[in-house]
């Protein structure tokens, strides 16, 4: 086997396919990245057995062929290479002998044999998007994820779709973010799958341009494909929760707030706080909106902002990491509160089909 390839090229590639590999492994051959050189083509493809992630990219080749190369140290001889182009050799015991200006290096490698084989599934259901709004929607939600394993399923993201709406929910128990978006092109019957946060997270890290992507959904496996890249993931297994219950069926209160003057004076005001003192108070009457927070450990501090609200004065505390998120990831300038009292759950609406529903913290 033997190859030429751009460093930069090589480099953006195997960059794609190795952040899914860990440190350590039981398998040595999961810290390996599959190479495959024919028809010009050099293909990367990484696995951790839940996620498979694989890329192409232009190469010359001279005699095609496949191995597996130690990933995380060819990656980092491939960032500290300084010539543009990467000559590699494999010999019949998988050494592969790297090239690059005046540095020489041999890697031992391990049979492409070895490296476990893609799981087939049957594919139920087609959605196309382009790959940027989608990574768009993926951002809006998925910091709402829980970090709690005791419930597999609320680790992972739910990927609904009915009468050509795409709906994409994340929540911990305490919050709910909702994404929806219209979608002309979906092929298959309507229905719903849990995506992993860590491949939600992956899809999102390799996107890098407009185009089209699909996304086929099986009964127990999802593969993304985009532009550069194809990502197969295992779904989680479960039943999510009716998160439409959790969603306020109304409000007596609607208030439309500047969302980046409000995440800005919140996140001020949280400087205040201690671990022992986790919230913020959000005070809305007569105009003006408060954010007020203390601490017995370091201090008080306070800062408002004009706003349109002529209703009853209404207090409603927060945690201020649950405020901020959504605030940092909204498409919209503006943002709606919709409350109702100070121990109900309160609903943020941006634009686009975006919602986050927050349980207040109660003092």
């Amino acid at each position: 086997m033997k190859f030429t390839v751009n460093r930069e090229k090589l480099l953006k590639g195997l960059q794609k396919v190795s952040s899914i590999i860990g440190s350590r492994s039981m398998l040595p051959i999961l810290g390996n990245v599959l190479v495959t050189a024919e028809d010009d083509k050099l293909s990367l493809c990484s696995t951790d057995l839940e996620i498979r992630i694989s890329t192409e990219i232009e190469c010359a080749v001279i005699e095609s062929g496949s191995t597996t190369m130690p990933a995380k140290k060819l990656l980092a001889l491939v960032s500290r290479f300084i010539a543009d182009e990467v000559e590699f050799t494999v010999n019949e015991n998988d050494h592969i002998k790297l090239d690059c200006g005046t540095g020489h290096f041999t890697l031992l490698g391990l049979a492409a044999a070895d490296f476990p084989e893609a799981s087939d599934f049957k594919v139920l259901k087609t959605i196309k998007i382009a790959e940027s709004e989608f990574k768009g929607m993926l951002s809006s939600i998925s910091y709402a994820v829980s970090q709690d394993d005791s419930r597999k399923v609320l680790t992972g993201i739910l990927m609904s779709t009915a009468e050509n709406m795409l709906t994409l929910v994340a929540t911990d128990g305490k919050r709910l973010a909702l994404q929806e978006k219209m979608i002309e092109d979906i092929a298959g019957n309507d229905g719903e799958c849990v995506v992993p946060l860590k491949a939600a997270n992956e899809v999102k890290r390799v996107i890098d341009s407009n185009e089209v992507m699909e996304i086929l959904i099986g009964d127990n496996y999802c593969c993304f494909k985009g532009t550069n890249f194809v990502l197969t993931t295992k779904l989680i297994d479960g039943k999510y929760p009716n998160f439409r219950q959790v969603i306020p069926a109304s409000a007596k209160h609607t208030v439309e707030v500047p969302a980046a003057t409000l995440l800005a004076k919140i996140e001020m005001v949280s400087q205040i706080l201690s671990e022992t003192s986790s919230f913020v108070v959000l005070n809305f009457e007569d105009n003006n909106l408060t954010i007020k927070g203390s601490s017995s450990e370091v201090g008080e501090g306070a800062d408002s902002m004009e706003i349109e609200y002529t209703d009853e004065p209404i207090s409603v505390s927060f945690n201020p990491v649950f405020l901020a998120d959504p605030l940092k990831v909204v498409s919209a300038d503006n943002v709606q509160f919709k409350l109702n009292d100070p121990f109900n759950p309160v609903t943020i609406e941006g634009k686009e089909g975006f919602l986050c529903v927050i349980m207040p913290v109660r003092k």
